[in-house]
């Protein structure tokens, strides 16, 4: 299954430093129920589980009393392994995503955008999404000088265009510069990220001015990344699962 959340920037950054060729990851146990093993000596990697749970007391208390249960939120955290770092894995666990094509149009990615049912605008020199008017305009393909870079920007607008208060609800109401601006702006760029990793598409991180500001908000917050990576890891979902209106139950969820 796919990660989410700050586990795709830890494996990612794990794939980096160690130069792994690809993105599969597995536990020690699943790696020898797939036939294969851990290398003796290999160090894996710490990826974390996040949920809630309700004690059987508080069951029982609502099933005597009445009202709404106390939930309990938890933290867990467990060691993966790369498939590089396995022996006699399958060959499907090691293949790794196609390569996109450099300077053509790359159909599942105009599949994804046009199953949004996002109201697109081609034209002009910028790029940019206006939540007032639920809108998203980008230049025409030719216009970029990597002609993949149309795509790496379009789905940075649909991550915005996902947060609409119809959507998932993000707060969009910081001018340029502030932090809730550059908050909303780190939001976008992983969930653009994130959503070309899912297509084949090579992610970047193309916004170079925004980073000092980014480094600003990430001092003065902690657990602001961890914020920003679940955000976009579901706005990420929002824009794959070319839905067009956010259920309530999913507003809560994202809430």
């Amino acid at each position: 299954r796919a990660d989410s959340g700050i586990n795709i920037l830890i494996l990612w950054g794990a794939v980096i430093k160690q130069g792994f060729a690809a993105q599969q990851w597995l536990t020690f146990r699943q790696a020898l129920t797939l036939g294969g093993h851990v290398r003796k000596g290999e160090r894996g990697t710490t990826v974390c589980y996040a949920d809630r749970f309700t004690p059987r007391a508080e069951l029982e208390r609502v099933a005597r009393d009445g009202g709404e249960p106390d939930v309990v939120p938890f933290l867990k955290r467990f060691t993966v392994f790369n498939a590089a770092q396995c022996d006699g894995l399958p060959e499907h666990v090691l293949g790794a995503a196609p390569v996109a094509p450099e300077r053509e149009t790359v159909p599942l990615a105009e599949a994804t955008i046009a199953a949004t049912g996002a109201d697109f605008r081609i034209g002009g020199d910028k790029a940019f999404y206006v939540p007032s008017e639920d809108y998203i305009r980008v230049p025409p393909q030719p216009a970029f000088f990597h002609q993949i870079d149309y795509y790496r920007t379009c789905f940075h607008e649909l991550g915005h265009w996902a947060g609409h208060p119809k959507r998932l609800d993000r707060d969009q109401s910081g001018c340029k510069g502030s932090n809730p601006y550059a908050r909303e702006e780190l939001v976008a760029e992983m969930a653009s990220a994130f959503v070309c990793a899912s297509l084949g598409i090579v992610p970047t991180v193309r916004h170079a001015s925004y980073l000092g500001v980014w480094l600003d908000v990430l001092r003065e917050d902690c657990r602001a990344i961890f914020r920003a990576a679940s955000q976009a890891a579901k706005a990420a979902d929002f824009v794959l699962s070319g839905k067009r209106e956010n259920a309530p139950e999913q507003r809560e969820a994202a809430a």
